[in-house]
């Protein structure tokens, strides 16, 4: 049977789902098992299907036997008669346990079989794009992805993130400076990935730490391919967030590869976050020097009494910038001593001194 049709039905629905046409093919081969089966009460048939030369063809498989079976032979194929297998084929040279393969017009399936072909179809075809579905996010997690806003409720945001797959992005797992509308773009991070009896679920986030990851490796090449470390994050998303970065390479300004030439690389990562502040640092093996520079845009006169057992330190700082070192509501010194893993209690010049 030859059906241009059918063959153009399957470029429309790779097109559309993302499928490769080997597995439409597979389903179609399904259904149609399916809908003999419906039609004849068994599944002893072959279905082939030729796309270069755009053919479809279903056969009724049978043996020849001398004698019929008191039961059903354990590999499913219907038996016949060797006399009522040579009146059919025409042949006096059918041989007991010999399989033939008899042509099976469509019409032959009826209406209910070609119902049942359709319906068999529909289903597989959703069970196959769910699976695609599961194994395609399931390969992003832990990456970040871009999502499109299709409705904002009070508590969560619905986004599309492709593969006829919808998400929640809750209240909690946005950033407090978001202020996200329908039908615009927004970058997020998939924290996890779940099965279920529908599509996957998908958990995603915009506050992850690890979005911000996500995001310099997005924008400062040196560091997705390995030539800059980010060997802490600290944030309060959607207002300030601290990075300590490291190079092995002298040659290599961590710092400023990561900000870019007039910001033009931190910027990006910036405005994917709805404006929030970045603090970028290097870290050192020299550990004061780490706590020293984690603590910009402060100076550091000095970093006394480093234990490197309990991972306490002080860092003294001149008067005029004890303020500045502790941060507004003490943010400063809480996301220095996150991003550096240290305990850092700060003193002004002249405390430290007396």
């Amino acid at each position: 049977m030859i059906s241009k049709e059918l063959f153009k039905n399957v470029n429309e629905i790779c097109n559309e789902t993302e499928l490769v046409k080997e597995d439409i093919y597979e389903i179609i081969k399904k259904s149609l098992v399916y809908a003999y089966k419906k039609a004849f009460g068994d599944d002893s048939c072959k279905v082939v299907l030729n796309p270069e030369k755009q053919e479809l063809s279903i056969f009724k498989v049978q043996r020849v036997v001398d004698k019929l079976s008191e039961v059903e032979p354990e590999d499913g194929i219907c038996e016949i008669l060797i006399d009522d297998a040579r009146k059919l084929k025409g042949k006096s040279n059918c041989k007991v346990g010999q399989i033939i393969e008899t042509p099976v017009a469509f019409d032959e399936l009826g209406r209910q079989g070609a119902n049942q072909m359709k319906s068999m179809f529909n289903q597989s075809l959703k069970q196959l794009q769910r699976e695609k579905a599961e194994e395609y996010f399931k390969s992003l997690e832990n990456e970040m992805i871009s999502a499109k806003v299709i409705d904002v409720k009070e508590d969560f945001i619905i986004l599309d993130i492709g593969r006829n797959v919808t998400t929640y992005l809750p209240k909690k797992e946005l950033l407090s400076n978001d202020n996200l509308k329908v039908g615009e773009y927004v970058k997020v991070f998939i924290r996890k990935v779940e099965h279920t009896n529908k599509e996957p679920k998908v958990y995603v986030s915009r506050n992850d730490r690890n979005f911000i990851n996500r995001l310099l490796e997005t924008y400062i090449p040196e560091i997705s391919e390995g030539i800059i470390e980010v060997k802490g994050i600290a944030r309060d998303a959607g207002d300030r967030c601290k990075i300590a970065v490291y190079s092995n390479d002298p040659n290599i300004d961590a710092v400023g590869s990561c900000v870019g030439e007039g910001g033009s690389r931190i910027n990006g990562v910036i405005e994917a976050l709805n404006g929030e502040k970045i603090d970028i640092y290097e870290w050192s093996p020299n550990i004061e020097k780490t706590i020293a520079n984690s603590l910009q845009p402060a100076k550091v006169i000095k970093v006394i009494d480093v234990d490197a057992k309990t991972k306490t330190s002080v860092a003294i700082v001149p008067d005029d910038q004890l303020s500045l070192a502790i941060g507004k509501a003490g943010q400063n010194v809480r996301l220095a001593v996150q991003s550096c893993g240290w305990k850092i209690d700060i003193k002004s010049e002249n405390d430290a001194s007396e």
